[in-house]
């Protein structure tokens, strides 16, 4: 079964070999018929502490490497500096 790839921003950087990834979805509101945001947080490894807050990362589903880590990042690219 092929593995699922996300992605999101980093929302956190302060564990050790450890991010924490922000992935937003748009659903449709069943009521209303307006799509809405929806978003979930996955802890992510990050072997070489590479990444900080705002990279825009892609991550991969992966075995489990700890209680709540079970995905890792696959690529990821700095954001513009506005200056």
């Amino acid at each position: 079964m092929p593995k699922r790839v996300l992605e999101g921003v980093v929302v956190s950087d302060k564990m050790n070999k450890t991010i924490v990834v922000r992935v937003e979805r748009r659903v449709m509101d069943p009521v209303y018929g307006k799509y809405v945001r929806r978003s979930k947080k996955y802890a992510a490894h990050d072997e070489a502490n590479s990444h900080k807050i705002g990279d825009l990362v892609q991550i991969r589903e992966c075995r489990p490497i700890s209680k709540s880590k079970r995905w890792e990042v696959v690529a990821g690219e700095q954001p513009a500096k506005a200056s």
